[in-house]
């Protein structure tokens, strides 16, 4: 008698978490579903039709059918498959903070932008430009997965480790087995794959606040089209053409025959005010968040690497859009900055203590959008 064939997929020479049945999570780049992740599991590698690094994937909370019993399949490219994000048993969210929202059944990046009561906050998602408010058990501190390990690492501070000394002893002197939490996310089953852009949700609070510009402002536009994504270019309104809809002359960019500077219509959740310098008289540090000077615009990244040249201290940043890493002067840098409901804010700075790794968070630094800024009631 023959002996009956394993289901199972068999180990390949990939990394663990792209090894068949190993939990993932999954990013896209449809429209809509930019700046998300959803778990799953590898299934697979795709079959070898051609020279590619493909997977078979299942999604935990995505489905094809109504009825919610048959799992979503997609065939994914590997850069978009991930370990699971590592979390903090416990944790204190503060304003300014990076961090990922479960929402729609997927975790979305987004920043915190106040602090209410309860254990509750608003977050601000970058690409819908849309305010949702959420409990701190659906957070996470946002982290990316570079060179396979997490930045920043996971760290426990000394709060959360003498509060789990104390519960050792209090399990130990009464035996009784202490209340553990548990995460209670609102992941109510899609039935199929949402094309979720953030603004049909319930939850949601309030729309951004919308600047009114004039003739002649000094402002930077950025653009949705892929390749352009996290890029900001300056130049000057036009004029308005429309209800929150201007024409903008770019500073750099110029038409196809090269005869004038290009210009271009945006509407005004694509347009902000030029955001204020901050004067850097000490050198970047590492995973501080910045603006690099490329191809004529200003593209968001982190810096990996601080390389000591001279004359101009040099750096290493690691652009998340393309995933590639480029060096640049430091007067090629810029904090990063983002203009949120009428006000400049600064992320969280993130630093690493060798060689203990101890993660800490500088305070937040937010520049006042009406200052000087030439704005528009």
């Amino acid at each position: 008698m023959s002996k009956r064939k394993s289901n199972a997929a068999p180990a390949t020479d990939d990394p663990p978490h792209l090894q068949p049945g190993s939990p993932i999570e999954i990013s896209s780049n449809d429209p809509g579903f930019r700046g998300s992740w959803y778990t799953g599991v590898i299934v697979k590698r795709a079959p070898p039709r051609k020279p590619n690094n493909k997977f078979v994937v299942e999604y935990t909370h995505l489905f094809e059918d109504d009825d919610g019993t048959k799992p979503l399949r997609e065939t994914i490219d590997a850069v978009d498959i991930r370990p699971p994000a590592p979390r903090e048993k416990a944790r204190k969210f503060k304003f300014s903070e990076e961090v990922d929202a479960f929402h729609n059944d997927g975790w979305w990046e987004g920043v915190i932008t106040k602090e209410l009561e309860n254990g509750r906050f608003h977050v601000y998602f970058k690409r819908s430009k849309e305010q949702l408010e959420f409990g701190e058990d659906q957070l996470r501190l946002h982290r990316e997965w570079i060179k396979g390990s997490w930045t920043p690492p996971l760290e426990e501070d000394d709060r959360v480790k003498k509060s789990k000394e104390a519960e050792t002893e209090q399990k130990t002197e009464t035996n009784k087995v202490g209340a553990q939490e548990k995460l209670e996310l609102d992941n109510t089953a899609s039935k199929r794959k949402l094309k979720s852009d953030l603004a049909g949700s319930e939850g949601k609070l309030e729309s951004s606040k919308i600047t009114k510009y004039g003739e002649g402002d000094r402002v930077e536009v950025t653009s949705d089209e892929d390749g352009f994504e996290g890029a900001w270019f300056t130049g000057t309104i036009v004029k308005a053409v429309g209800k929150n809809k201007y024409l903008f002359q770019y500073d750099s960019l110029r038409t196809d025959d090269d005869s004038d500077f290009l210009k271009e219509e945006f509407d005004a959740l694509h347009i902000r005010p030029c955001p204020p310098e901050i004067v850097m008289a000490d050198a970047f540090q590492k995973l501080d968040e910045v603006d690099a000077f490329y191809n004529d615009g200003w593209w968001v990244g982190v810096i990996s690497k601080v390389l000591n040249s001279l004359p101009e201290t040099k750096y290493q940043v690691y652009f998340k859009a393309t995933e590639e890493e480029m060096k640049f002067k430091h007067s090629e840098l810029r904090i990063h900055q983002d203009w949120i409901n009428g006000k400049w804010v600064t992320a969280s700075k993130v630093y690493h203590s060798y060689p203990s790794f101890h993660v800490f968070l500088d305070c937040v630094y937010v520049c006042w959008g009406s200052m000087d800024l030439g704005l528009h009631s």
